[in-house]
């Protein structure tokens, strides 16, 4: 069974690419160097990385091309591509296939239509995870459809699930709110809002729960009219049937459970079992999930990095373990004192990581290779955002936080 995996979508930098080699390098020679003196690499894998969209133009990309090969001399490590996505795009991966022929898998398993599906595997290593039966799986969508193709992989993702016979989970933040917006009728593409519907019909048909919870704070700020029934409950008198508008607290409240959630790029880290102690006993608090969320983006210009630090603060009141790691152009966060003219209504991402820096259950970090890569410094003042370097990075990513019991923890790139 894979112990750890990643879903990766997006473009993939050497930069990023760089930084999980360390991190895997890391991981063997720190924690597994019985590994490193097998000669045969083992049928099952440490390590499985799914890549689609974007994420496949890595493995033919010469600034990238020679890292994956670097990481697939590890032992335990594959690749599994997305058949249809590398036709789509016109890639060719013959030259890692003819190196690495057993770590390379461009076939998927066949979905009941017959068709190849990437989401089942995805989804069938997704549920090789400690919980009862019938499973459940998760994704958290943060772009909107049509413009973004990660809302078509989220609604594959759900109809993958059920069709394993998998409760599904879809957790709306951000542009994800979108994706359940009422009278969609796109021209082009497939309908994403009638999509979500047929999935929680076939879900319900079988006997399975279907959740699509949007948070109540991005669908405000979007315009989505709601009415209160007086009870408490709010709905929405523009999103489809299935779309659920609430507090950002209730899909907290389903991180707080054991399932794995995926997002556009994502990992799932498992941790030993043999780590705790017989005699100890874990608060409540200490057998939920930890959760790293990975700030990418530039401060400014997109809600990214903002959603990050306001997701983050939201789970770690909820007593959820939650680092929040700066790297690549999440760097720039930290760099220089930033400044706000008074009366703007807009918010200073120094200032907010400053005011939420010392609560409970929340760790800041600064990942020093990207700031060096940007010949930048981090702003003094932030004393609470904690300098870490490569392997820093790698106890962050496969140990778990003091007092966590729980089996695995969720790394979410914004």
């Amino acid at each position: 069974m894979t112990s750890h995996f990643f879903l990766l979508g997006s473009q993939l930098t050497q930069e990023r690419l760089s930084w999980i080699e360390e991190g895997l390098k890391f991981f063997f020679v720190k924690l597994n160097p019985e590994n490193l003196l097998h000669s045969s690499k083992p049928k099952d894998a440490i390590f499985s990385f799914f890549l689609t969209g974007d994420a496949l133009y890595s493995l033919q990309n010469p600034q990238t091309l020679p890292v994956w090969e670097i990481i697939l001399s590890m032992p335990s490590v594959k690749i599994i591509c997305d058949c249809n996505e590398l036709e789509l795009r016109g890639i060719s991966i013959e030259r890692l296939k003819m190196k690495n022929p057993d770590q390379v898998i461009d076939r998927n398993s066949l979905a009941l239509n017959g068709q190849p599906s990437f989401w089942k595997d995805v989804i069938k290593l997704a549920r090789q995870h400690e919980q009862p039966v019938p499973s459940t799986v998760g994704y958290l969508q943060m772009e909107s459809p049509y413009m973004h193709q990660s809302a078509h992989a989220a609604l594959l993702f759900l109809a993958a699930g059920v069709e394993a016979h998998a409760s599904v989970d879809l957790y709306a933040y951000l542009d994800g709110i979108h994706l359940g917006h009422i009278g969609q009728n796109p021209s082009e593409c497939e309908n994403i809002g009638k999509g979500l519907e047929e999935v929680n019909e076939r879900a319900q048909k079988k006997g399975l729960s279907c959740q699509m919870i949007a948070c109540g704070r991005c669908a405000a700020a979007r315009g989505y009219s709601t009415w209160d029934d007086g009870q408490g409950v709010v709905i929405s008198t523009c999103s489809i049937k299935p779309f659920k508008i609430r507090n950002l607290r209730e899909i907290i409240n389903q991180f707080e459970r054991n399932h794995i959630i995926l997002a556009k790029d994502s990992a799932s880290i498992q941790f030993k079992k043999d780590r705790q102690s017989p005699s100890s006993s874990p608060s409540e608090n200490g057998k939920k999930s930890p959760i790293t969320i990975l700030v990418t983006r530039r401060p400014y210009g997109t809600e990214k990095a903002f959603g990050a630090i306001s997701f983050a603060v939201a789970c770690a009141y909820e007593g959820i373990q939650t680092r929040v790691i700066f790297i690549e152009d999440g760097v720039y966060a930290l760099m220089g004192e930033h400044k706000l003219e008074k009366g703007t209504h807009f918010f200073n991402l120094q200032e907010v990581v400053d005011a939420v820096a010392g609560s409970e259950n929340l760790q800041f970090f600064s990942f020093n290779p990207s700031l060096n890569r940007r010949g930048i410094t981090k702003n003094r003042k932030l004393n609470a955002v904690l300098d870490i370097g490569s392997q820093e990075l790698g106890q962050l990513l496969f140990y778990p936080p003091n007092g966590v019991s729980a089996n695995h923890q969720r790394v979410i790139f914004f």
